[in-house]
């Protein structure tokens, strides 16, 4: 099938989504239509944005659906049901077994990971948070896979590794590799099946790990913990829900995220923080802000 007469619908929100359709572009593929997450509020204002993915299809002239309802009569009648295939990248929420068996090819998704390591909504940030050496090369990838009922739990399409060099990343560069390279594996991956010629494998399940959603808590850290596990964390959240510690400062409780750290001779040695209500600001700073109170 020719790839400007295939009906083809995108299913994203996130950055990494972004990354994928770039890729995706690049080799000639637009998708029809894509599908998003609504605008959510943000930053300090709660100003109501629309999602990366949407800025992304306004700029392309691709039209777009931001259901808050993906199960509702009224969207699926507007979605229809002439797709050839559909492509899920870090969506956000579950699609129905019916939606995803609509088009002719069924529905592909890409994972940042080599399933069927880190299943679920947090692979990028569990992968960093994982206890592999620090600043040694790490092996990671995506993994293009036959969406089931199941979460990252269908059959294997496609997949490639990465070696990812001075490990851990952040995890905005983990994301960026990741995407870029699950959105090449796409482009090469979408004609072949298509054609028929690939026979999906299904994943051996009884190596399968799962990851765990993140929350604000997760981010606290102590500054007396294992510096190597506090690292992680500021390299894995240093975009949400970013790491920090606390102090108490008279009767008051002050947050202090963390925003750049290094190591060395393992120990954590924290360059710059945003203290709550107050600009980002060197450490050393921070510091001396506090023996003068």
């Amino acid at each position: 099938m020719n790839k400007e007469h295939m009906r083809t619908a995108f299913w994203g929100t996130s950055n990494f989504s972004v990354y994928v359709l770039d890729e995706l572009a690049r080799n000639g593929f637009f998708p029809a239509l894509i599908i998003t997450a609504p605008p959510k509020p943000k930053g300090r204002g709660l100003i109501l944005s629309p999602s990366a993915v949407k800025i992304w299809a306004d700029s392309h002239g691709i039209p777009t659906l931001e259901p808050n309802e993906i199960k509702s009569q009224e969207f699926l009648a507007t979605l229809g049901s002439d797709w050839d295939l559909f492509i899920v990248a870090s969506y956000g929420k579950i699609i129905t077994r019916a939606t995803l068996d609509l088009p002719k090819h069924g529905t592909l998704n890409v994972h940042p990971s080599l399933l069927p390591k880190l299943r679920g909504a947090t692979p990028l940030q569990s992968a960093i948070l994982e206890e592999a050496p620090v600043n040694e090369e790490h092996e990671t990838g995506v993994t293009i896979m036959l969406i089931d009922e199941e979460v990252d739990h269908g059959p294997i399409v496609a997949q490639e590794a990465a070696i990812i060099s001075n490990w851990p990343p952040k995890k905005s560069e983990l994301e960026k590799i990741l995407g870029t390279l699950g959105g090449q594996l796409l482009a090469k991956t979408i004609p072949l099946w298509i054609s028929g010629n690939i026979t999906p494998r299904p994943q051996q399940h009884d190596l399968a790990t799962f990851t765990k959603k993140i929350t604000k808590a997760d981010a606290q850290v102590n500054l007396t913990d294992d510096p190597l596990q506090t690292y992680r964390k500021i390299r894995a959240f240093h975009i949400w829900p970013r790491t920090y510690f606390t102090i108490h400062r008279g009767d008051k409780e002050m947050r202090v995220i963390i925003t750049e750290a290094h190591l060395e001779n393992g120990n954590l040695i924290i360059d710059s923080v945003i203290p709550e209500g107050k600009r980002e600001m060197p450490y050393s700073e921070f510091l001396h802000g506090q023996k003068t109170h």
